[in-house]
């Protein structure tokens, strides 16, 4: 089986079956012995990496390669400066302090973001903003718990790059296959 880089949609479970009924990768690739390389939550967007080859996605997913990963962060409020540069430093969370994170205010939405069905919540008296974020590790919910702890929350979260691998204009639903020997090639090159 080929390496897949796929556009996971908003409400999509990263995995292929599911007990109560919700999305799931099943709805949009055939079911085969690939494996998820580095979970997205049911209401995070993006980027997903899936292979079958085990070696490849332990490199991706071992805590140990501190692969980078790269979000497009909405959130609730203007972060000030010094919010941002907390993320830089690193901000305690329940289960231990993150590592610091590479922060970036964006002007605006980025180019490229598709509409969210539904879409995010809004309300006129409480503006919003768009960071581009990334983090070397991968805990549950991170970015949103990092969000949250400088007191501005997630309202959007699409994952747009893994290391070498970006979502390069596909759309929600769309994947593209490589080579897994082209896949090894570029998280080898990548360093």
């Amino acid at each position: 089986m080929p390496f897949i880089i796929f556009n996971k949609p908003f409400g999509v479970l990263s995995q292929f079956t599911d007990k109560s009924g919700r999305g799931t990768l099943a709805d949009y690739l055939r079911r085969s012995s690939a494996r998820v390389a580095g979970r997205l939550d049911f209401d995070s967007e993006g980027l997903l990496l899936l292979t079958d080859h085990g070696p490849l996605q332990a490199r991706i997913t071992q805590p140990g390669s501190r692969l980078p990963k790269t979000y497009w962060v909405q959130v609730e409020g203007e972060p000030p400066d010094t919010a941002l540069e907390r993320l830089r430093k690193g901000v305690a969370l329940a289960d231990g302090p993150s590592l610091p994170a590479g922060v970036e205010r964006l002007s605006d939405a980025p180019v490229g973001v598709w509409p969210r069905h539904p879409p995010i919540r809004f309300r006129g008296n409480i503006p919003t903003a768009w960071l581009a974020l990334t983090i070397v590790e991968g805990r549950n919910r991170q970015v949103r718990r990092m969000t949250a702890a400088i007191g501005f929350p997630t309202l959007r979260l699409i994952r747009v790059q893994i290391g070498p691998w970006e979502l390069a204009g596909l759309v929600p639903g769309e994947l593209r296959e490589i080579a897994t020997r082209e896949a090894w090639s570029a998280i080898d090159r990548f360093r």
